[in-house]
Formats: structure tokens, C-alpha cells, sequence
């Protein structure tokens, strides 16, 4: 794929099926899934996969945050490609990027800045993460591959030093919940170390995956044949894999502060999802079931927001009240199953409808 006019339709599955979840997460389906007459079933193991580790480790879930910004790199060359052939110069590329950083960094906050009686400033969600990594990701883009990658690692490295050596007072435990360098960063910025202790910080390691996805969309985007692009994809997933895991005994897999084992595992498993999602769907061309998916990521930012606001929510009282007593016969576990898996219709029916009226959301 040479052609910056050329439709990456792997790439529209693999943000549509990441979208997909990240939805299906607001409709309240995957908590049903961990209850206790589950276990030992199929849909139990299921359920655990689809909730981040408690601390150290890595689930299915862990990866969703990863895969999106890494989606959002690949898209960046192919983005900008089309931007400039329309005539856009350099300055008005920087001028799009700055305000679409400062946007989703103010629609991250916006999302959680609110508590009762107090304004709070909160930056972990994937929207205001994503604001500095697509950021950083564009000042390096235009870059040799050797310094894009290079200057990945050292964001990673530097994060990693912070974590260790970083003077705190009162506590230094680097992989400790609560008493590292991340809770102590959240609670400079907000007064408290973040509900979940989640790391706000955890924009400047991540970045790498943003950076990465770059690189895989000016690869996918080259004269290279489609086996060395795949080859390329697949040993670059390997590596970092085996980085990865390696590191693991020395700094633990958490993604709940973006450990550089947890950077490099994920990025990993990133490019090895969109090295098979390619070879099927773009070589093989086996596109079965593939606009399913692709029509949530077509629309991403605008679902996910009207998800997270109140309108999964809104959708669930609507239904609820037929679904539950109909389903509910079969059990209360089933009506409730039933209730949430019709939200997730109906918040893929809405995006099946502005594909369909061709409404594109974007920034």
C-alpha cells in the first residue's frame, strides 16, 4: 500500500473492534460476567479477561488503552498524507495537531472534573493520555525510524528512573499501589493519588505506543512488499514481547502506572494484532463481518463520549423495563444479560445510522 488515497480497511476493523469494547464496557455487560454461578465456565474466564489486573500482570483488557493509542499512530501518516496533498502546509499541520491535542486534553479532564462541591483535575482516561502522546508522537514523526525508536525507549527509560530513584518523602516503592513516583505526580496535580491508582504520568511512557503505531503506518504505507511489511510487523511484536517479559523480573507488568515491561508487552501485542488484522483483512481480503465493526470506529470519539455522558445510561432505563421481565423469566441473571446486551445493539445501531446518513465526527 503505496497510496496515501488507499483505504487501510484493517486498520478500520482494529479501532472499530478496540471501540466496540470500550462501549460494550459502558453498557454494563462484562461485570455480568463475573458472577459467582459463572465460575469455571468459559464465560468466567471471559469475564476476568475483560477487567484490568488489580495490580501487576496483564489481562485482554489491560490492552484496550494501548491498542488505541497505538491505532491512533498508524492512522497519523495516512492522515497527514491525505492533509497535505490537499495542500496543507507544515504550519497548518501544527496548527491541527496543537489544537486537537488541547482539545482532547480538555475533554479528558472535562469528562472527571467534576465531584461534589469541588472542581478536581484528573487526567488519567484514555482521551487526555492521548493528548500528549499524539503530541509527542507528531514532533518525532518526520524523524529517521532509528530516532522515532530511540526516543521511545528513552521516554520509557526516563519513566523507569523516575519510578526508582526519584527522591519522595515519606515513601519510595516504586511498584508499590499508592507510595511511587505516580501517586505522588496525581497528587501533586490533583491533591490525591487517583482513584484506582492510576498514574496520570503514565502519558509519557505510553507514548512509545502512539510512536510505534507511527512507524507501523508509514511501514504499511511504503513500496515494501506486503510480505516484508508483515515480516517487519511480526518480528518488531516479538521483540518487544520478549523485552517485555523479560523485564518483568526485575520491574513487575503494571499497567496501572505504565511500567516499561507493561510498554513494551502491550506494544507487542499491538503489533501482532495489526500484522494479522492486515494479512487477513487488506492481503487475504476476507472481509466478512468486517463493516460490523468498522462502523463504530468511523465514529469513535462521538460514541464513546455519548456513551460515557449518560447515554448508555439513558438507553438502559428505555429498555429495561421490556427487556427485563421478558428475558427475566429465564432467571435474574439472564434478564439483566439480556438488558445490557440490547444497550450495546442500540449503541451500534446509532453508529450503524451515521455511517449510514455518511456522519462522520472527527477533530
Amino acid at each position: 500500500m503505496n497510496n496515501s488515497s488507499e483505504r487501510l480497511v484493517s486498520l478500520d476493523f482494529f479501532r472499530g473492534v478496540t471501540m466496540f469494547l470500550l462501549i460494550a464496557e459502558f453498557s454494563e455487560l462484562f461485570p455480568l460476567l463475573l458472577d459467582p454461578t459463572l465460575d469455571g465456565t468459559p464465560l468466567h474466564f471471559l469475564g476476568v479477561q475483560l477487567h484490568h489486573c488489580e495490580w501487576t500482570g496483564l489481562h485482554f483488557w489491560d490492552l484496550i488503552q494501548p491498542f488505541f493509542m497505538f491505532i491512533v499512530g498508524v492512522a497519523m501518516p495516512l492522515s497527514f498524507a491525505r492533509r497535505t496533498a490537499k495542500g496543507d502546509t507544515s504550519k497548518q499541520l501544527l496548527g491541527h495537531v496543537l489544537k486537537r491535542s488541547l482539545f482532547l486534553l480538555v475533554l479528558g479532564w472535562a469528562l472527571y472534573c467534576i465531584e461534589p462541591g469541588k472542581i478536581v483535575f484528573h487526567f488519567q482516561n484514555v482521551l487526555a493520555q492521548l493528548s500528549v502522546t499524539y503530541l509527542l508522537a507528531y514532533l518525532v514523526m518526520k524523524k529517521a525510524p532509528w530516532f522515532q525508536i530511540l526516543f521511545s525507549v528513552i521516554l520509557i527509560a526516563v519513566s523507569e528512573g523516575l519510578y526508582r530513584y526519584f527522591p519522595l518523602e515519606g515513601f519510595n516503592h516504586p511498584f508499590v499501589a499508592g507510595e511511587n513516583f505516580g501517586a505522588w505526580f496525581n497528587k501533586l496535580i490533583s491533591g490525591d493519588t487517583g482513584d484506582g491508582n492510576w498514574a496520570m504520568f503514565n502519558a509519557i511512557p505510553t507514548a512509545a505506543h502512539t510512536i510505534w503505531g507511527v512507524l507501523a503506518g508509514f511501514l504499511l504505507m511504503s513500496d515494501k512488499s506486503w510480505q516484508t511489511k508483515i515480516k517487519i510487523l511480526i518480528l518488531s511484536g516479538l521483540a518487544a514481547l520478549a523485552i517485555g517479559y523479560s523485564l518483568s523480573a526485575a520491574t513487575p507488568i503494571i499497567k496501572r502506572i505504565a511500567t516499561s515491561s507493561f510498554v513494551f508487552a502491550s506494544g507487542g501485542w499491538a503489533l501482532l494484532t495489526l500484522a494479522l488484522c492486515y494479512w487477513l483483512i487488506d492481503i487475504l481480503k476476507y472481509r466478512k463481518g468486517v463493516l460490523f465493526f468498522s462502523v463504530v470506529g468511523m465514529n469513535c470519539l462521538a460514541i464513546y463520549l455519548f456513551a460515557h455522558v449518560g447515554g448508555a445510561v439513558l438507553l438502559k432505563n428505555i429498555v429495561a423495563p421490556f427487556i427485563r421481565p421478558l428475558f427475566g423469566l429465564a432467571g435474574p441473571w439472564f434478564g439483566e444479560f439480556m438488558t445490557s446486551l440490547s444497550v450495546l445493539a442500540l449503541l451500534w445501531g446509532i453508529c450503524w445510522e451515521m455511517y449510514r446518513r455518511r456522519v462522520f465526527v472527527k477533530i
